[in-house]
């Protein structure tokens, strides 16, 4: 797939973002714009992360691991449950990722833009194949 046909996975895709950290937060939907794509959320509380991943639209979850003191698997569950992709993001590397979740991918923060765009085009294409 080129290049270009990449940035196109990304251009229109809503994108569910849960985070706590608000400075991560806005910088994660700052990128996220600057790719084309829709913000869904951002979800700081596990629980609004939960209504939100059961309920609302989107093609790719952006999903802090440690939300607010909890452990962020619970929505992870429910997305698996939707069948779509999700990209952990954490301080910890995939080291800090428990099954069943661990073959899911990572961004580690600190991380670029082009680590981030990488990740979710990746994502998004594996899950359309």
């Amino acid at each position: 797939m080129s290049a270009e046909a990449n940035d196109d996975l990304l251009n229109g895709a809503r994108v569910l973002v849960v985070e706590d950290e608000a400075a991560i937060s806005m910088l994660l939907e700052d990128m996220l714009l600057d790719f084309g794509c829709t913000v869904v959320g951002p979800a700081a509380r596990l629980a609004t992360a939960l209504e939100m991943a059961e309920g609302e639209t989107f093609e790719i979850a952006i999903l802090d691991v440690n939300v607010a003191g909890e452990p962020i698997y619970p929505v992870a569950e429910a997305i698996v449950r939707r069948s779509l992709p999700l990209v952990f993001s954490t301080g910890y590397g995939g080291a800090g990722i428990r099954e069943p979740y661990r073959d899911c991918p990572v961004v580690q923060k600190p991380f670029s833009q082009a680590d981030l765009k990488r990740t979710l085009i990746g994502a998004i294409a594996a899950a359309r194949k």
